[in-house]
């Protein structure tokens, strides 16, 4: 779904039950109250597919305000320093974006949902502890700039980007490191989430579009955009729908998306979506399994 501003992930998923007329609903990933754009929800048995979600590439677009450094590293926190940026050229910042880009170490903002000895460090930034998160590696996979604006009196320069990453990495950390390298301090303005793994704004609905109509996108097409793909012959789909494994075939597997993943889709010659099956050796076990018309639900 396409997730409006202001709303929490937890939100959507909670009004997504009361739409769905049921508990059991999940979300991959979630996004901060500022951001808009692509939430993947899942519901009932498609829950079960989340977990496969939140590790693939995300695209952005985004807006980096640089100038000013907040206390949340984004426009929801206070501004913390102002320093005149105006008269960097457009060369320094470009070189900076560069540095930014391939594989990384990346410190995230003190307000994310990282948890801290079991607490949400926002939740402890917020009762005034001061919360500083170990780096890790992440990977920015390209990290463009579409525009360059001039702001306030020429002060501040706003940058239009577009970052494709890997999970786990913070925009919002990307614009205030970006600052930081040019000494004048940044934060994120405008934030919108438009890819996650095969699934694009294109096949995204809003709240209101999704009361009116409920439409989901099946799990069997789902899966087959997500992973590698495997034809299973009549007996194979008998076999794997009651948990038994089956021989392995790596040249039956499709190529598949470019996410990296594993487990492999496995299809009965109906279409329908029958196990993830993993490899055990010259064998192949479900790791997931599908009972007949499951899937569809």
């Amino acid at each position: 779904m396409d997730k409006p501003q202001g709303w929490t992930s937890h939100d959507v998923v909670g009004r997504m039950r009361r739409l769905a007329g049921t508990r059991k609903v999940g979300h991959a990933g979630t996004l901060d109250p500022m951001a808009t754009g692509v939430l993947v929800v899942g519901i009932n048995r498609a829950t079960r597919l989340l977990t496969y979600i939140v590790g693939t590439p995300k695209t952005y677009t985004a807006t980096i305000r640089l100038g000013q450094s907040t206390i949340t590293d984004d426009a929801e926190g206070d501004v913390t320093a102002s320093t005149p940026a105006g008269s960097i050229p457009a060369d320094a910042i470009r070189a900076a974006v560069t540095g930014l880009t391939g594989e990384i170490s990346q410190v995230p903002s003190s307000v994310s949902a990282i948890k801290v000895n079991g607490q949400r460090a926002y939740n402890r930034v917020r009762s005034g502890e001061d919360v500083v998160l170990q780096a890790r590696p992440v990977t920015v996979h390209s990290f463009d700039i579409t525009d360059i604006r001039r702001q306030d009196g020429g002060a501040i320069q706003d940058l239009d980007v577009t970052v494709r990453c890997s999970s786990g990495t913070y925009i919002r950390a990307l614009a205030r490191d970006l600052g930081a390298a040019l000494g004048v301090g940044g934060h994120l303005t405008a934030l919108r989430r438009t890819e996650v793994g095969p699934y694009t704004l294109d096949q995204a609905a809003t709240l209101e579009e999704l009361a009116q109509d409920l439409r989901v996108l099946g799990i069997d097409e789902a899966a087959r955009a997500l992973f590698p793909v495997r034809e299973l012959t009549a007996s194979e789909a008998q076999d794997l729908s009651h948990g038994r494994r089956i021989r392995h075939d790596a040249a039956g597997d499709t190529a598949s998306s470019g996410y990296g993943l594993r487990p492999v889709a496995a299809f009965a010659p109906t279409g329908e979506l029958i196990a993830l099956l993993e490899q055990r050796g010259e064998e192949a076990k479900p790791a997931l399994v599908f009972a007949p018309g499951e899937a569809a639900s």
